[in-house]
């Protein structure tokens, strides 16, 4: 079983929604530093992926610092390394502007985004967070 969801969409690489995917669980606390992520053989299964893809999806994570390898255990999910604020910061500056960038394309204004952005961090870092289910999303990738 996969320890994350994973609704596939249309237009997006099902690289980047699976990696987007693992990132969120991390990040919200779903997988903690230590949890076992899933073999290439159990991704490709369980999300009816490729093989190469669950691989190159696998060595990006571990590339980022995010998964590590294990003898005898597998890949599992890293601690993340101390660093300042400001470095951790930094680390989202494209993204930042990414995102500005298109809400000022839609016309949203900034008292809006930010109480969208805080919404948005209210729910990941709930702690009655919905469990972990099959990422298969009914069977189908997209609709």
């Amino acid at each position: 079983m996969i320890p994350f969801r994973v609704t596939f969409r249309p237009g997006v690489s099902l690289f980047e929604q699976i990696v987007y995917a693992s990132k969120k669980a991390m990040v919200s606390g779903q997988m903690r530093p230590g949890d076992t992520f899933p073999s290439v053989r159990t991704l490709s299964k369980e999300l009816k992926i490729n093989p190469n893809t669950a691989h190159k999806i696998i060595a990006h994570l571990i590339g980022e610092g995010l998964l590590e390898t294990r003898p005898g255990i597998g890949t599992v999910v890293a601690a993340l390394p101390d660093s300042t604020r400001k470095e951790r910061t930094q680390l989202l500056g494209h993204e930042i502007e990414e995102l500005v960038v298109e809400a000022k394309r839609l016309g949203i204004g900034r008292e809006e985004m930010l109480a969208s952005i805080s919404a948005h961090w209210s729910r990941l870092s709930s702690s009655d967070m919905e469990p972990a289910v099959d990422a298969k999303d009914g069977g189908s990738r997209a609709k």
